[in-house]
C-alpha cells in the first residue's frame, strides 16, 4: 500500500482508538459509586454508636450552591449545601429566607438518600449521587451565617422576578427560561408538563439553539470588525450565554462547539461540523466523564449530529416524496425536527418510556415563534438590567407572543396520545432500534454498507416484535419500600394494582411504574388502606376504576369482586385484607398482615400459584404456607435465615417479579 494511502487509515485508527478510550473511561466513571471525601458527613451515619442507619442529630456549616427549589405541592424545597469536604442536600419546610451563595449553618436530622426500590422508579440516592451528595439534612432550623455578594445569582434572579412579575408564571417564566433555561426559573409543573407532551422540552433547555439564536444576533454587528475584535464580540456573547445559563452539560456542549467552529472559520478552514462535535463532546467527557451518563448530555450530542449528518439527506429524500403541492419550505421545516426526533427515540424510550407522537407538527407550528420570541426574550433581559423603565413599555408584544407559543404547546399537549406510552425497552432491544434507524437514515455513501442498510428494517421489526411480546406478557412485580407496598398485574398488555397504602406518594410510584412498563391506564386500582385517599383525583387520573376505603371499611366484602379480563380481586373474609388475585390462568393468594394470614389458615384448604406475605410468618404457619402454595412465595422485608426453597424477600426497599409466556 502507498504511504500516501496508509498514512489517512493509520490516522483514522489511532483517532478511533481514541473515541474508545475516553468513552471506556467515561463508561467506568459513571458506572463506578463515587467515594465519599474523607470528612463527609455520610461517614458520621456509618461510625460506631451512630445509630445503624437511623437519622443522626447534627449541625452543618456550608455555602448554598443555589437557590430553594420546590419539591411538591406541599411547599417543601431543597438545596445543595457545600460542605468543607462533600456536600449534603437540605430538606426545608419552605423556600423562603435563603438564596444561592450564603452561609448558612443548618441543625437537624442526617439520613442517608434511599435507593430506588424498583430499576422503573425515581430515588434520590441516584439522583444525589449525580450531583455529588451523599446524604440529606432534614433541616430543623436554619441560620444565615454571612450574605456575601453574588452578582450573577442575583442577576439572574431579577431577570427571572421582573419578568414574572410583568406577566404572569406563564408567560413570564416561559420568557425568562428562554434566556436562563428552565432549569434556573420556577416554572409552572403543567407548562412543563405540556411542553414536554408536545416535544418541545428542547426550547425551555438552555441549548444550542438559544446559543445560534444569540450569536445570530450577534455575529452580523462585528462584521466589518478586524478579526480578533469579531472573535472577542463572538466569544463574550458566549460567555454571557454561560453566565447566565450555568455550566450546565449541554449548555458547554454548545459553547464549545461554538468556539471550535468559529476557530476554523476565522483561520481560513473548512470545519467539519460532525468531527466539531466529537472533539467537543470528547473534551467534556475528558474533563467531566461522568456526564455520559447525564440524560441531558446525552439528548443534546444526538440531537445535534443528527443535524449535522443526516437533516441535509433527509430534507432531499423529503422533496423528492412530497406532493407537488406542498410548498418548498415544507421538506426543510419537517426535516430538522423530523431527524432530531428519529436520532433521540432510542434514548426517549431507554430513560423515559414515552414518544411525544406529536413532536413534528408542533415544532412545524412553533418555529415561527420560537427564534423572534428567543431573540425578543434576550432583548427584555438586556433592557431589564440596563434600562428597568423601559420593560414595561417592550413586554407587552413579546408576551402576546409568548401566549401564543403557550397555546400552541397546550393544544398539542391536550392531542388524543400526545404523549404514547411504550415503555421502557430492554437495552438490547434499545441497542437493536439505534442501529436499525441508523441503518435506515445515514445518508449513502457515507453511510452503513449495504448489507447494513438492507438489514435496518429487519433490526426494527426484531426490536418491535421484542418490546410488544414483553408488553403483552402475563407478569406480577412487587415493589417493597417501608411500610408501602405495590403489587402490579400485567395481562396481554393491559394492568391492575393492588396498593397497600392510599397515599399520594404511593400514587406517584403506582404512576411512575406504570409509565416505564408501558400502561397508559390501569384497567382498576384497589387501595387497601383504612384510611380515605389523601389525593383521590391521583388515583382517578390512572385507573378506570379505583376502590378505597371511606370509612376504615374493607373497600371489598365476601360476595363482591372487583375485575376486568383476566384481572380479577375477590376478599376471603370479612374480617381481614386477605386477597385472592386471578392473573390469567393463575391465582396468587394475597396476605398483607397476620390477621389476613389468620384469616387464610382459617378457611377452606386450597392450592395457589404464589403467595405474597406483608409479614414475616412463624415457623408453624411457614410449614403451612409452604404446603399451600406450588409455585413462588414472596416475602415483603427481610426473610428469615431458615427460609424453605421457593421463598423470595424483597429486603427493606426492593423488588421481586415473575412473567408467564
Amino acid at each position: 500500500m502507498p504511504p500516501s494511502r496508509s498514512r489517512p487509515r493509520r490516522r483514522r485508527i489511532v483517532w478511533a482508538a481514541l473515541v474508545a478510550l475516553v468513552l471506556l473511561r467515561a463508561l467506568w466513571v459513571s458506572l463506578t459509586p463515587p467515594l465519599a471525601a474523607p470528612g463527609d458527613p455520610v461517614w458520621q451515619l456509618d461510625a460506631p454508636g451512630a445509630g445503624g442507619g437511623a437519622p443522626l442529630v447534627v449541625t452543618l456549616r456550608g455555602t448554598l450552591l443555589s437557590d430553594p427549589q420546590p419539591t411538591g405541592p406541599d411547599g417543601t424545597c431543597r438545596a445543595l449545601l457545600q460542605l468543607p469536604q462533600g456536600r449534603t442536600e437540605l430538606r426545608l419546610a419552605s423556600c423562603g429566607g435563603l438564596q444561592q451563595g450564603w452561609r448558612v449553618e443548618a441543625h437537624g436530622r442526617l439520613r442517608q438518600p434511599q435507593p430506588a426500590p424498583h430499576p422503573l422508579l425515581a430515588g434520590p440516592a441516584e439522583r444525589l449521587r449525580r450531583q455529588g451528595a451523599a446524604t440529606q439534612l432534614q433541616v430543623e432550623q436554619a441560620t444565615v451565617l454571612a450574605r456575601p455578594p453574588t452578582p450573577l445569582a442575583d442577576l439572574r434572579r431579577q431577570l427571572a422576578q421582573r419578568l414574572l412579575a410583568g406577566v404572569g408564571a406563564e408567560r413570564g417564566g416561559l420568557l425568562a427560561a428562554l434566556v436562563l433555561g428552565s432549569a434556573r426559573v420556577p416554572l409552572p409543573l403543567e407548562l412543563k408538563e405540556a411542553f414536554r407532551a408536545a416535544g418541545l422540552s428542547h426550547a425551555l433547555a438552555a441549548s444550542g439553539f438559544h446559543l445560534s439564536v444569540l450569536l445570530g444576533a450577534v455575529l452580523p454587528l462585528g462584521r466589518r470588525l478586524p478579526r480578533w475584535p469579531r472573535l472577542g464580540l463572538a466569544g463574550a456573547a458566549m460567555l454571557l450565554f454561560v453566565l447566565l445559563a450555568g455550566p450546565q452539560p449541554s449548555v458547554l456542549r454548545a459553547v464549545l462547539m461554538g468556539g471550535l467552529a468559529l476557530a476554523v472559520l476565522e483561520s481560513g478552514g473548512r470545519g467539519r461540523p460532525f468531527g466539531i462535535l466529537m472533539a467537543s463532546a470528547l473534551i467534556l467527557l475528558l474533563w467531566r466523564p461522568e456526564w455520559l451518563a447525564d440524560v441531558g448530555f446525552q439528548l443534546s450530542v444526538v440531537a445535534t449530529a443528527a443535524l449535522v449528518v443526516c437533516a441535509s439527506p433527509l430534507e432531499q429524500g423529503l422533496r423528492r416524496r412530497l406532493p407537488p403541492w406542498c410548498p418548498g419550505w415544507l421538506a426543510a421545516a419537517s426535516a430538522v425536527p423530523l431527524a432530531a426526533s428519529l436520532w433521540t427515540l432510542p434514548l426517549q424510550l431507554f430513560h423515559f418510556g414515552v414518544v411525544p407522537l406529536y413532536a413534528v407538527p408542533a415544532n412545524l407550528v412553533a418555529a415561527p415563534l420560537l427564534t423572534p420570541l428567543t431573540l425578543g426574550a434576550m432583548a427584555l433581559a438586556l433592557v431589564a438590567v440596563l434600562v428597568p423603565p423601559l420593560l414595561g413599555l417592550l413586554l407587552p408584544p413579546v408576551a402576546w407572543c409568548s401566549g401564543l407559543l403557550v397555546l400552541v404547546v397546550k393544544g398539542f399537549a391536550a392531542l388524543p396520545m400526545a404523549q404514547w406510552q411504550l415503555g421502557r425497552p430492554e437495552p438490547l432491544l434499545v441497542l437493536l432500534l439505534a442501529a436499525g434507524l441508523l441503518g435506515l437514515s445515514l445518508p449513502g455513501p457515507a453511510g452503513l454498507p449495504r448489507l447494513g442498510r438492507r438489514l435496518a428494517p429487519a433490526l426494527l421489526l426484531l426490536a418491535a416484535l421484542g418490546h410488544l411480546a414483553l408488553l403483552r406478557a402475563d407478569q406480577l412485580v412487587l415493589v417493597h419500600q417501608g411500610h408501602r407496598d405495590l403489587l402490579l398485574a400485567r395481562h396481554q398488555g393491559r394492568a391492575a394494582l393492588v396498593s397497600l397504602q392510599a397515599d399520594g406518594f404511593s400514587c406517584r410510584q403506582a404512576r411512575q411504574l406504570a409509565t416505564g412498563f408501558g400502561i397508559p391506564r390501569l384497567d382498576w386500582a384497589l387501595l387497601l388502606d383504612p384510611v380515605a385517599p389523601a389525593e383521590p383525583a391521583c388515583w382517578q387520573a390512572q385507573a378506570g376504576l379505583v376502590l378505597a376505603s371511606a370509612d376504615g371499611s374493607l373497600p371489598l366484602q365476601p360476595g363482591q369482586w372487583l375485575g376486568s379480563p383476566g384481572l380479577v380481586a375477590e376478599p376471603l373474609s370479612a374480617d381481614s385484607r386477605a386477597i385472592s388475585l386471578v392473573l390469567g390462568q393463575r391465582r396468587w393468594l394475597l396476605l398483607p398482615d397476620r390477621q389476613a394470614l389468620r384469616a387464610w389458615r382459617a378457611t377452606e384448604a386450597k392450592a395457589w400459584d404464589g403467595i405474597w406475605l406483608g409479614v414475616l410468618p412463624r415457623r408453624p404457619e411457614r410449614q403451612a404456607v409452604t404446603a399451600a402454595s406450588r409455585g413462588a412465595i414472596w416475602l415483603s422485608g427481610g426473610g428469615p435465615a431458615d427460609a424453605p426453597p421457593g421463598w423470595s424477600a424483597s429486603g427493606p426497599r426492593g423488588w421481586l417479579q415473575q412473567g408467564w409466556g
